[in-house]
């Protein structure tokens, strides 16, 4: 008898292995693709002035800062003196990228600025000050910061495709931003030539269109950052250098 037990629970134990081994696949296979913690340099030249963008992400489990300065580089120097630095801390969740903090300083415009927002999930507002004075906007949904925003796209790649609406919180307004994928080329940049997947963003009722050329093999980095307004050229951005960290 204890033979023939031994026997007829064999194939159930097979099932119950096979059925776990599915499951472990199908577990791997639901699992995001998580961003890519890296730091990047970009050469920038806005208008007639030329500058450097330096890029940094830093992660901690699903947690995550990122932070971008530009400054002023070579004879721009003379033209124009500061930096912009701003950063966002944001997690991942269910919905996407879900900001957390944004702040930054700009003492490189010509209106100087603070900025420090928090965003309160379990209220649905985002408050904070803006050169000392408070701000606070309702969020019926989720929203972004502008350094977050192109975290959420590069997450949305990275995970099959980006939404056709996004909502920013820019300062101290939500605007609605319309994307749409423009298509594949072949792109060369100080830092290598790649295949890019291109997408397009621009606010609603905004005469200004962004461009990103992703690469899929740098996590969907951005390796060139275009923005035209009137279609007309007023930034661009190529990446000179990338470090996985």
């Amino acid at each position: 008898m204890a033979n023939s037990g031994d026997s007829s629970s064999t194939p159930l134990r097979r099932f119950a292995a096979l059925l776990t081994g599915v499951l472990l696949l199908s577990a791997i296979a639901g699992a995001e693709t998580p961003l890519v913690p890296h730091t990047a340099e970009y050469r920038i030249k806005i208008n007639v002035l030329g500058g450097q963008l330096r890029t940094e992400l830093k992660s901690d489990g699903d947690a995550y800062i990122a932070t971008h300065i530009v400054k002023p580089t070579g004879m721009s120097r003379i033209l124009a003196n500061g930096a912009i630095t701003e950063s966002s801390s944001f997690l991942t969740a269910a919905d996407g990228i879900r900001p957390d903090k944004y702040w930054s300083v700009d003492s490189l415009s010509r209106d100087k600025s603070r900025v420090e927002i928090h965003f309160d999930w379990d209220s649905g507002e985002a408050r904070g000050t803006v050169n000392e004075q408070a701000v606070l906007s309702t969020m019926d949904a989720l929203a972004h910061d502008r350094i977050s925003i192109q975290y959420e796209l590069m997450h949305d790649l990275l995970n099959g495709e980006p939404s056709k609406q996004y909502t920013l919180f820019d300062v101290d307004k939500l605007k609605t931003i319309n994307v749409r994928n423009i298509g594949r080329k072949t792109v060369k940049v100080r830092a290598g030539q790649f295949e890019a997947v291109g997408i397009q963003h621009q606010a609603e009722n905004s005469k200004r269109v962004t461009t990103l050329w992703c690469v899929e093999e740098l996590g969907y980095l951005p390796v060139i950052i275009e923005q035209h307004r009137l279609g007309k050229l007023r930034m661009r951005a190529t990446l000179a250098s990338y470090t996985p960290t």
